[in-house]
């Protein structure tokens, strides 16, 4: 089993930038990220690593909510997957596609407070449909 993921290196410019902006570490940021992926039926697109992106700890990006990352995950897919493809391959699918998601809602808020607005009501949308 793999505990490390690696970003693309676009991906981490621009976790590290909405870090800047935002206040908040890129594991929150990531965790968001995965949310607004989940959130879209299509599959993500396959992501190939490179030496530039930053690296993770499973631990750090999921926390004791691993289980429920992964169960999002496989919700999405509408499929099982192995350990393998969870993570760090569909994970990091998920989180490079969500954090273009959370980079354009952000430039579309231009503030942090507004940005929480933004995913506050999209959120309950979400629910809503439910």
């Amino acid at each position: 089993m793999n505990f490390r993921l690696k970003t693309t290196a676009s991906t981490g410019e621009v976790l590290k930038k909405l870090q800047s902006s935002t206040g908040l570490t890129p594991n929150l940021l990531a965790r968001i990220a995965i949310s607004l992926s989940v959130l879209e039926p299509s599959s993500p697109d396959e992501v190939q690593t490179d030496s530039n992106g930053l690296e993770f700890n499973r631990n750090t990006l999921t926390g004791d909510q691993d289980y429920f990352y992964k169960s999002l995950i496989i919700q999405h897919a509408n499929e099982e997957i192995s350990e393998e493809e969870y993570f760090p391959q569909l994970f990091n699918a998920h989180l490079t596609r969500g954090v273009k998601l959370l980079d354009n809602e952000y430039q579309h808020a231009r503030n942090y407070d507004k940005l929480l607005n933004n995913l506050i009501t999209l959120a309950q949308g979400h629910l809503k449909e439910v």
